[in-house]
């Protein structure tokens, strides 16, 4: 097993890495359209029109979106349970915590179990 500061190091990573995806998954700016002063801004869960002021509307329907922000927002829920998963499984299995304390080797399966989650 890595050390315990090489570990901590890992999981803060992993932990920016999960809230840079939480963020660009709701972020409004995915595709920009601009016709002069005009700017229409669409994200995943709601689109944005902005000239003098902001008018922003949440997509209504599931399936009145296109295919692809369809699949895109499939795979960013995914990535989003997979990393806390992922997350979840590397504390269990950190030399930080006290939790399979006694059984060692099982501690130990269970950090490389949460670095390969997160490595998918």
């Amino acid at each position: 097993m890595a050390s315990s500061g090489l570990q901590i190091v890992g999981f803060l990573l992993a932990l920016s890495g999960l809230s840079a995806t939480i963020a660009a998954t709701f972020m409004v700016e995915w595709t920009m359209e601009s016709q002069g002063n005009h700017k229409i801004y669409e994200g995943l869960w709601m689109g944005c029109s902005v000239d003098e002021k902001t008018i922003c509307d949440t997509h209504d329907s599931l399936f009145k979106v296109s295919e692809d922000i369809q699949v895109t927002r499939s795979v960013m829920l995914l990535s989003i349970i997979l990393t806390g998963s992922g997350l979840l499984m590397s504390i269990l299995g950190m030399k930080c915590t006290r939790f399979l304390d006694e059984k060692i080797e099982t501690k130990a399966r269970t950090a490389v179990t949460g670095g390969i989650i997160l490595i998918v």
